[in-house]
């Protein structure tokens, strides 16, 4: 049995699926930053797969530059959630929904 393009993409949506159900249900910060790059993920893992099976070298180019703008939005979003964890003491979603000083 060879493994054909098909089950790249369901493995892509199951992850896909997981990482959007993380976002829904789950309440720190963390998780759902970390489910974020999930779903950011199976969408790389769908545009290799693409990529391999028509023969050309577009989709993993273009995972290349996602992954060096996940890069970037690794360091941006964990400085970001750092912050507002010191000046709440909190890393939950539902601590931080009025944004006052």
């Amino acid at each position: 049995m060879s493994v054909g393009l098909e089950h790249y993409l369901v493995v892509s949506a199951l992850l896909f699926a997981v990482g959007l159900l993380g976002v829904i249900l789950r309440r720190n910060l963390l998780v759902i930053y970390m489910s974020l790059e999930l779903m950011l993920n199976a969408g790389n893992l769908a545009l290799v797969a693409f990529s391999r099976f028509t023969g050309s070298l577009d989709g993993q180019v273009l995972v290349f530059f996602v992954i060096t703008v996940a890069a970037a939005e690794v360091s941006v979003g964990l400085a970001l959630i750092v912050a507002l964890y010191r000046r709440r003491q909190t890393a939950h979603v539902e601590d931080l929904t009025l944004m006052k000083l």
